[in-house]
């Protein structure tokens, strides 16, 4: 991993440097499926040119340690989301293990802002279930991406614009 990324997990504090939050539906501990996020993690490590640090922001529990109250880790989610630089939305659609009910509210909420991107993989076990977040996306100007590569790619374009500002 590049030694210009730092890794903040659900809960720790929050750094003002740039920032991607990863978001997306997360492992249920009732239907464990790997996550998601170390490939992402892995990606931007590998793609960041930044001399500054980047900060990844995960909304996964440290050694799976839960949040003593749910608002706790709703609250950290949204203030973690709020001063993103950009904000990673993954949706490997599946309706058994990973639905993502959660993502769906949070990218209607983060959409209009001009720092999120959409990927939805064609071939994720539900993709007609992306359908109208791909709508959504296309109705915001929100880049959409089929391939994690890609997504993070396009986020930490977002990042490095000229128009972000620490």
């Amino acid at each position: 991993m590049s030694a210009n990324v730092n890794v903040v997990m659900a809960r720790e504090p929050i750094p003002s440097n740039p920032s991607v939050f990863l978001a997306g539906p997360t492992p249920d501990k009732s239907n464990p499926v790997p996550s998601w996020r170390p490939d992402a993690i892995r990606l931007l490590a590998e793609q960041w040119t930044g001399t500054e640090l980047l900060t990844v922001l995960v909304p996964e529990s440290r050694g799976g340690v839960r949040a003593e109250r749910y608002e706790h880790q709703v609250d950290w989610e949204t203030e973690a989301r709020a001063g993103a630089s950009a904000i990673l939305f993954w949706i490997p659609r599946d309706m058994k293990t990973m639905p993502g009910m959660t993502t769906n509210v949070e990218f209607g909420l983060d959409a209009p802002t001009g720092r999120a991107v959409l990927g939805a993989p064609a071939d994720c076990p539900n993709p007609e279930r992306n359908r109208y977040l791909i709508y959504v996306a296309g109705r915001y100007g929100v880049p959409v991406r089929e391939t994690l590569a890609d997504a993070v790619a396009e986020t930490l374009a977002l990042v490095t614009a000229p128009a972000a500002s620490w």
